[in-house]
């Protein structure tokens, strides 16, 4: 299946914290969406790799996504070196997405800036004939998308560019609160982690609010840019 955007993401739940409202946003334009999770969160303080592999589902099914993998690489040692990248080169081939979003190029947990190297890295070679690669048997051929976006997690970056999510914002929280074992929850007896906090999903919100406040926009998510990003109308900027 060809896709319109399609998200790496490290861990699961990232997708859901930096991007889902973009997602939503863009599915209910008619795109078709998907996910790649690089791991399973297995080093995770609270559930476990099997917990995380289920609350993936429910929150793909929430956010209505047409595809969502695992490549089940090794959570907090995984590298930028060749295998990886051609473990992410085989994807960006397979579904041969426009639009490419990932981690945050640098942040508090040290593997979203490696995944970030990583996914940028491994993008551009994907464009590259020369790199041969084969899924099921099949030689795949070259692709790279038009656009890559880095999504912003939790340390706070300046955006280069910022997406309106007012009228998607409950689901983009529900997407996140389908991880029922990471985030804030009185059932919950696990250690405290710190995003088990009731401030850190508030933190989510007030950021989308600035965001938002500075398009005029009530709830926003801000991405990053490695390029100068243009248009062809003024009056598609706000």
């Amino acid at each position: 299946m060809k896709l319109d955007i399609l998200v790496f993401a490290v861990h699961p739940d990232d997708a859901e914290l930096g991007c889902s409202g973009t997602l939503l946003k863009h599915i209910a334009l008619g795109k078709k969406v998907g996910i790649i999770d690089f791991t399973r969160g297995e080093l995770g303080t609270r559930g476990s790799a099997e917990i995380r592999d289920t609350e993936a589902a429910d929150s793909a099914q929430i956010l209505g996504l047409h595809v969502r993998e695992n490549l089940k690489l090794r959570d907090g040692f995984f590298k930028n070196d060749e295998a990886h990248q051609l473990e992410l080169i085989k994807m960006v081939r397979k579904y041969q997405p426009e639009i490419i979003l990932t981690n945050a190029l640098h942040d508090r947990h040290p593997d979203h800036g490696r995944a970030g190297d990583l996914a940028n890295d491994a993008i551009f070679l994907s464009g590259l004939r020369r790199i041969e690669t084969e899924l099921d048997g099949v030689v795949q051929t070259p692709w790279r998308p038009r656009l890559v976006l880095q999504y912003i997690q939790d340390r706070y970056i300046e955006p280069d560019v910022i997406i309106d999510i007012t009228d998607f914002m409950e689901t983009k929280l529900a997407s996140i609160r389908a991880f029922k074992t990471q985030f804030d929850s009185p059932d919950n007896k696990e250690p405290q982690t710190y995003i088990s906090s009731p401030e850190f999903l508030e933190a989510v919100i007030s950021r989308a609010r600035e965001f938002g406040k500075s398009i005029g926009a009530t709830y926003a998510e801000g991405f990053t840019s490695r390029k100068l990003l243009g248009v062809d109308n003024l009056f598609n900027l706000r």
